[in-house]
């Protein structure tokens, strides 16, 4: 039995635009659903052999085959309203651009409360309370 000694739960992305997900851990388990949506940020909350528990913005979860699943970190802005990404990491700094929610971002770093994210090739900070696909304790350069 294959672990990968990384810790769980930990976010990863999707690594192809179509990713089949499972209703277990082995390909004799039903298809539940297919994601259309590559670079989507999950969480992988469980592991057994090859294949990964994941679980997504909304809650949903199901098993895919580790190798769907990229170590590239992404975020997805969450709620109803779109945010501002601001140039540096305070609320007063110049406003660069709004994300829309479900918009998928880059992660590039983390302070305590805000997010450095790259968007369409632009870079800018995003308050971390708004952000799916990285924990409120993560901190990392």
């Amino acid at each position: 039995m294959e672990k990968s000694g990384l810790p769980l739960p930990r976010f990863v992305s999707l690594k192809n635009d179509e990713v089949n997900v499972r209703t277990g851990p082995g390909t004799r388990y039903p298809i539940q659903w297919v994601y259309r949506r590559v670079g989507m940020p999950v969480e992988v909350v469980e592991e057994y052999d090859v294949w990964r528990k994941i679980r997504d913005a909304e809650g949903t979860a199901g098993w895919v085959h580790k190798t769907m699943l990229d170590g590239k970190r992404n975020v997805m802005i969450k709620g109803k309203e779109p945010r501002v990404m601001r140039i540096d990491p305070e609320a007063r700094a110049k406003p660069m651009l709004k994300a829309e929610p479900m918009v998928i971002a880059r992660l590039l770093e983390c302070q305590l409360d805000w997010c450095r994210l790259q968007i369409s090739g632009r870079k800018g900070w995003v308050e971390k309370k708004y952000l799916w696909g990285v924990y409120a304790t993560e901190i990392f350069d």
